[in-house]
């Protein structure tokens, strides 16, 4: 009897700071045989985010951590090659938690069944996946709506894009920050942004306040830091922060201050929003009908770095945090 083996990707040891290569390792595990009610898939395709940083730490989050000599677990789309299943048939796409490895074995419960005929499957993991429906949420969280001057950080990266194209599908304004030239470009040729200005030229603030002389409604938040300073500065009475990522800080050693200028938050009647995206999930049908439609009729561009190989995807999450990826990070499985 033939062995099927998979490559996986384990936590090696707890990083402190940023991550190195030395705290993963790359191992071959033999699959386990199916049993009744349980398929075998094939990824095609698996997410690092930077999120995952955070369950590498030990203690208590939102999300369990990490265990040290497991295999990491992620987002990813994949096709069922075996079923012993009504649920599935061989050939069909679904997307799981199961990344960071080559092969497993799950039961029906785990999966979620997606459009094999989408292009490219990877979207899956991006536009029309959770960072897709992070940045849907978080819109919604506030109400974001016609007419609104929105800011958004990190404005380049999975959730960033999408929130500022949907955004504009709104009727909003919508400006952006960003960490290159070509970043730049991207948000302004490709996803249509208003203004788009690169975060490292010049400070923040005066840049913010350069592009939206008026101030803003919204401030979307994915890094923490000086920005989230800027735009408390610069958001109106009575405007709105989406509190959805601080990847500023996710490698800090320690604790940093909050804003100095946090008593705006009192001073201009401002709503700050924290949001988990899994908190959600009772309305992955209504994103996925809104957000799949405007996907399909060419209204929202999908943008990805792709790495290709099991072996390459520690050095895809590290690519993360040196400002890598334009739009999703996403490594190709088979």
């Amino acid at each position: 009897m033939t062995h099927l083996m998979s490559r996986e990707v384990r936590l090696a040891s707890r990083p402190t700071g940023l991550p190195s290569a030395a705290n993963f390792t790359l191992a071959s595990t033999e699959v386990a045989p199916l049993k009744h009610q349980q398929v075998l898939v094939r990824n095609r395709f698996m997410s690092v985010d930077p999120y995952m940083r955070g369950r590498m730490n030990a203690g208590k989050s939102y999300v369990p951590p990490f265990e040290v000599g497991e295999v990491l677990q992620g987002g990813a789309v994949g096709e069922i090659i075996e079923s012993r299943t009504e649920e599935f048939k061989p050939g069909d796409i679904v997307i799981s938690n199961f990344g960071w490895r080559e092969l497993f074995v799950a039961s029906p419960k785990e999966l979620h069944a997606v459009d094999g005929d989408v292009e490219p499957l990877s979207a899956y993991l991006g536009a029309l996946g959770m960072t897709g429906m992070t940045a849907w949420v978080g819109l919604n969280l506030v109400d974001v709506k016609a007419g609104d001057v929105i800011f958004i950080s990190g404005a380049a990266g999975a959730v960033g894009s999408v929130a500022g194209q949907l955004a504009k599908l709104r009727g909003c304004r919508v400006i952006g920050s960003a960490g290159s030239t070509e970043k730049i470009s991207f948000l302004r040729d490709e996803c249509g942004f208003d203004s788009a200005f690169n975060y490292k030229t010049g400070p923040v603030l005066e840049q913010l306040n350069a592009a939206a002389t008026d101030g803003i409604d919204v401030y979307f938040d994915n890094v923490g830091g000086d920005a989230l300073e800027a735009a408390l500065s610069a958001l109106r009475v009575h405007g709105r922060i989406v509190a959805c990522g601080s990847i500023s800080g996710y490698n800090a050693e320690k604790s940093r201050p909050g804003p100095s200028n946090l008593f705006n938050v009192i001073t201009k009647r401002l709503t700050m929003k924290g949001m988990i995206v899994s908190d959600w999930l009772d309305h992955q049908n209504e994103f996925e009908k809104e957000v799949g439609g405007y996907y399909r009729a060419g209204k929202l561009k999908h943008r990805e770095t792709v790495v290709a190989g099991i072996d390459r995807a520690v050095e895809a999450f590290l690519g993360l945090f040196q400002g890598k990826n334009v739009g999703k990070m996403v490594v190709k499985l088979s």
